[in-house]
């Protein structure tokens, strides 16, 4: 279903968190681009016998809670969903879904990238995806299932946004960008590679067919469209379902300027777009990851481990009563402390787990300080202070490696999704990298949705460089330009060796 180019569009936005969710409705028309939030759920891990686990039908739940809202307060052209990456459902030759499907903090991967190099060397995986060596990527997780009978029962495998989409339509496939992010995608050729995951062992034929972004998956099932409200002609467009990969068709970019990115939330991506992977032995030995993006793009990236530590610091103080230690509070505190006083590998895989009674996330940044020979943090305002710049420092540290490496200039720096509104964080990063800083849209992710669902309705939006002159005439961006003063050389070789670039 398709409308006139110069219709105005009202499609749901589903933008999926790992630790909260939305349904947006989002207005794209022209000269007009705006979000409104009418659902909000929590999400999480939830913790069973063990291992970790999502409850993927409480998600779909609220997912269609929050479009059913949508369309009761107007019309609905289309719907979208983006999430995070790499986990996925398996299904059953019936089409039922086999268990709870696994949260990627799970620990049973932990060990899982060594063993799979004894079979496939890092340097051949690299050659065919292109990706960092990170444990909790689709394959690992896998390998780690190799020989139970959810994975020997398993007719298809599903990544989450496309789990929920076959939920809405019935229908089965894969979105390209996603997709990448999984392991077992040839980069080169962007198709399913069957000989890695048969010198693996996986049974390949569990992978389902591949669409692209802006590709339409189907309309609703009759029943599902009954439930809601909704004609049953009322489309799901395949957007860029990793939430990265939507957020970056937002970046207000303008295309003459030379431009990296942080989509900063619970996870930083740090990068830059290309029109080509870069899968040099020097890349793939800096850990860069090479992640589809829309209409053909690589993203070209590196994972850091964002505002996830921040926020389960948060969580330790809030539950033990810590006076104080609201965000506010505490970006007030960090921006007095002292700056580079403490800095932290903030990537450090003790960091990923979630924190518990026993082993809080505050205790582990001040244990890191203590291995690294650093001034201990003290108080919440110094660890936060710490966790900021340690991710500034990261920040400078990748982009610069990311420019080398593809041989790009870097003139200024987008920062979009949640982080950006930390203007502490933003103007610590334009003080490392020495670069300006834009911080801005917040709501990247559900933009970089809307606006592809739009064009796949039929919006005048034919390419990138359109949708993001759209976002930079209806959205303010903060500008934070670099203070010289600090030496953030001597930071990086205080966190580890010194690194070129």
């Amino acid at each position: 279903m398709t409308h006139p180019a110069m219709t105005t569009l009202r499609v749901a936005a589903v933008d999926l968190g790992a630790t909260s969710g939305r349904v947006m409705a989002a207005r794209v028309g022209p000269g007009h681009l705006s979000l409104k939030e009418v659902h909000r759920f929590p999400n999480g891990g939830v913790p069973v016998g063990g291992s970790l686990f999502w409850d993927v039908l409480g998600i779909h739940r609220e997912v269609l809670a929050g479009v059913a809202e949508v369309a009761r307060t107007g019309e609905l052209h289309g719907i979208g969903i983006d999430s995070w990456a790499v986990d996925y459902g398996l299904l059953d030759r019936d089409g039922e879904l086999l268990g709870n499907p696994y949260s990627h903090r799970d620990p049973r991967t932990r060990d899982v990238p060594e063993l799979v190099a004894k079979t496939v060397s890092v340097q051949e995986q690299y050659a065919v995806n292109g990706l960092q060596q990170l444990p909790f990527t689709t394959v690992f997780q896998l390998v780690a299932a190799r020989g139970t009978a959810a994975l020997e029962s398993a007719h298809t495998l599903l990544l989450l946004p496309d789990l929920l989409g076959y939920w809405l339509t019935g229908e089965v496939g894969a979105e390209r960008t996603n997709a990448s992010t999984t392991g077992l995608l040839d980069v080169g050729t962007g198709e399913w590679s069957s000989e890695l995951a048969s010198r693996l062992q996986l049974p390949w034929s569990i992978l389902p067919p591949l669409r692209d972004a802006g590709s339409v998956i189907g309309p609703l099932r009759a029943g599902v469209a009954a439930d809601l409200g909704l004609s049953p002609d009322v489309p799901v467009v395949a957007v860029g379902s990793h939430d990265t990969a939507s957020a970056v068709v937002a970046v207000p970019a303008d295309a003459d300027t030379s431009f990296g990115y942080i989509s900063s939330g619970t996870w930083s991506l740090v990068g830059l777009e290309l029109d080509a992977p870069v899968l040099t032995e020097e890349a793939r030995e800096a850990d860069f990851t090479n992640e589809g993006g829309v209409d053909g793009t690589v993203r070209f990236l590196k994972n850091v481990m964002g505002l996830w530590v921040l926020s389960e610091c948060l969580r330790a103080w809030r539950d033990r009563g810590t006076p104080a230690t609201d965000l506010a509070s505490l970006l007030a505190d960090a921006s007095t402390a002292a700056p580079l006083r403490t800095v932290v590998d903030i990537n450090h895989p003790s960091l990923l787990g979630p924190g518990s009674a026993t082993d809080p996330m505050p205790e582990r940044v001040v244990r890191l300080a203590r291995d690294a020979g650093e001034p201990l943090p003290q108080t919440p305002g110094e660890i936060t202070r710490c966790i900021l710049d340690s991710l500034a420092l990261a920040y400078r540290r990748h982009l610069r490696a990311a420019v080398r490496l593809a041989g790009r200039d870097l003139e200024v720096v987008h920062v979009v999704g949640g982080g950006s509104h930390n203007h502490l964080l933003c103007q610590l990063t334009a003080d490392a990298l020495g670069v300006p800083v834009l911080a801005g849209p917040g709501e990247a992710a559900a933009l970089g949705n809307a606006l592809v669902q739009a064009r796949a309705l039929g919006a005048d939006l034919p390419d990138l460089a359109a949708m993001r002159a759209l976002v930079r005439e209806t959205h303010d961006v903060r500008r934070h330009d670099p203070r010289p003063g600090l030496d953030w050389d001597a930071a990086d070789r205080r966190v580890g060796q010194e690194r070129p670039g």
